[in-house]
């Protein structure tokens, strides 16, 4: 990150003067470079778009330059009064300018070790991390004093190795924040866009006193250690196929013995242990079924043609969409006069289409006086026309 390349001149002075400048052959990867000996009296330094210099004496700062163009710089040290200064008092002053990218740098992080997560289902949960961030210098003098003076950085891989440790501090603190808010291991991978940007959110806190702005967390990968993987999955799939966990563990024991028909009744016997119903392991395939089944029996899958438990919308094995149980048969009864569905006798409305069942009034022939019953329009007895 510190460089001390010879100092590239643009000509001389009387007094030693000259003109400074961040080359772009000397940038490289690197975020800052120190001109390496004292500026003199009258010295000038040449700043670009992408760059902002840093003017200290005597360990601070005195300005920032941060608009493109050429600048002379006066000290105290210029070669006659420093000379006289240092040879009276034994002092020299220090004049220096630091030079600091304002691109903006990518960088990528993850947990060396694990982060261990809280969950009320599964218990302590390790997680591990890895991710992209992007940074640039937000406060140059803070930058300097930090990476230069505190940790003795000198590339800019070392400043990235400082960062890349704060940002796991800081996504493991967000994590903290978000699991009191209710979150579980379960929501983690549908919530990590919502958890990058609450990292950025706390990002400012965090980072404002190395003098780094992040811009943006992006490509965050949480792992799970594989046996809590596997069970997240394992409810994932219970969700989708509308079942508990012993009908999913018995539709599982199902299709391995109508896979393998020859340890079918081993692979049964397995399964009613595992579905916890208190059932001896004599009892086999028979009574493992009805411990964990009282409905209709199983019917095989259009597709793969294992056995599907009853009810269940999609084939455990093979994710096919299962046919709804045909309805059972009505019996004889009433037909509906708007449908004509059947009905059970005594219904009063139909099952079909809601409408009434009722029997409409009769009503009395006005010619020949007979009671008709119905919705017709004619008198059965006589065919005179009957009132609406």
């Amino acid at each position: 990150m510190v460089a001390n390349q010879p100092i590239p001149s643009k000509g001389g002075s009387l007094f030693g003067s000259t003109t400074v400048a961040w080359e772009d052959a000397y940038k490289g990867p690197n975020v800052l470079w120190r001109v390496p000996r004292n500026i003199r009296m009258n010295d000038n330094i040449v700043i670009r778009e992408d760059e902002i210099a840093c003017f200290y004496r005597d360990g601070k700062v005195l300005t920032y330059i941060d608009r493109p163009g050429r600048f002379a710089l006066t000290s105290l040290n210029a070669p006659v009064v420093g000379g006289l200064l240092k040879a009276l008092s034994g002092v020299q002053q220090e004049a220096e300018v630091y030079y600091l990218q304002r691109r903006i740098f990518d960088g990528k992080f993850g947990s060396s070790e694990p982060y261990v997560f809280r969950d009320p289902d599964f218990g302590m949960v390790n997680l591990r991390l890895f991710g992209n961030f992007r940074w640039k210098v937000g406060h140059p003098d803070l930058f300097i004093n930090q990476f230069v003076g505190t940790f003795g950085a000198a590339t800019s891989s070392d400043v990235e190795g400082r960062l890349r440790s704060q940002v796991v501090i800081l996504v493991y603190n967000t994590l903290g924040h978000l699991k009191e808010q209710g979150m579980r291991v379960t929501d983690l991978a549908s919530q990590l866009t919502t958890i990058e940007q609450a990292v950025l959110g706390g990002a400012g806190q965090h980072f404002d006193q190395f003098g780094v702005d992040i811009v943006q967390i992006q490509g965050l990968s949480i792992n799970l250690p594989e046996d809590v993987q596997t069970a997240v999955d394992t409810r994932s799939k219970m969700g989708v196929l509308g079942v508990n966990y012993m009908q999913y563990q018995a539709g599982q024991a199902l299709t391995q013995a109508a896979s393998n028909p020859s340890g079918g009744a081993g692979a049964m016997a397995g399964a009613g242990v595992g579905l916890g119903a208190g059932l001896g392991m004599g009892y086999g395939m028979v009574g493992g079924m009805q411990g964990a089944f009282s409905g209709p029996p199983s019917t095989p899958c259009p597709k793969c043609g294992g056995l599907v438990p009853a009810g269940v919308r999609f084939c455990p094995s093979c994710g096919q969409a299962m046919q709804p149980a045909a309805a059972a048969p009505v019996a004889a009864g009433v037909v509906c006069p708007k449908c004509q569905a059947p009905n059970a006798a005594g219904a009063k409305f139909c099952q079909n289409c809601g409408a009434s069942l009722a029997p409409p009034p009769s009503r009395v022939c006005p010619k020949c006086q007979a009671s008709v019953t119905g919705a017709g329009k004619f008198c059965p007895n006589c065919g005179t026309a009957l009132p609406g």
